[in-house]
């Protein structure tokens, strides 16, 4: 299947393909970006198949590299999956993925949790444009 862009909540995504190319580097994350850009879409959802073991090997930098680069262009981003194995065996990772998860510029997320997040996002905005009218 390949990257779709749909909306959800309000928020255009784009959901890459699970069978791509793996996100090996911060240009990879810029590739990303340029591809959400042309497709109108301000979000973009990440399947962790798409992630190597490296990503997640907060030694390799790599993890950082890339979600520091859609920070930097203010491109939000889902990494979509189970990643309890891997944050169960990694204190620093458990860390890392607690810390962006308080966020809302990167989340570590299954699909349910995403949609949650994306609407309980919807009504505060909602409920805070309407305080101002």
């Amino acid at each position: 299947m390949p990257s779709q862009t749909y909306e959800l909540h309000g928020v255009r995504i784009l959901e890459c393909a699970a069978e791509g190319p793996r996100l090996r580097s911060d240009r990879d994350a810029v590739d990303l970006m340029s591809e959400a850009l042309g497709r109108g879409a301000n979000f973009i959802v990440i399947p962790i198949e798409r992630l190597g073991d490296d990503f997640f090997r907060l030694e390799t930098r790599i993890a950082g590299e890339v979600i520091h680069r859609f920070a930097m262009y203010r491109m939000r981003v889902a990494i979509l999956g189970d990643i309890s194995r891997r944050v169960a065996e990694s204190k620093s990772l458990r860390g890392f993925v607690y810390e962006a998860n308080r966020g809302n510029q990167c989340w570590f997320v299954d699909r349910e949790e995403l949609g949650n997040r994306l609407e309980q996002e919807k009504a505060k905005s909602e409920r805070l444009g309407g305080a101002r009218g």
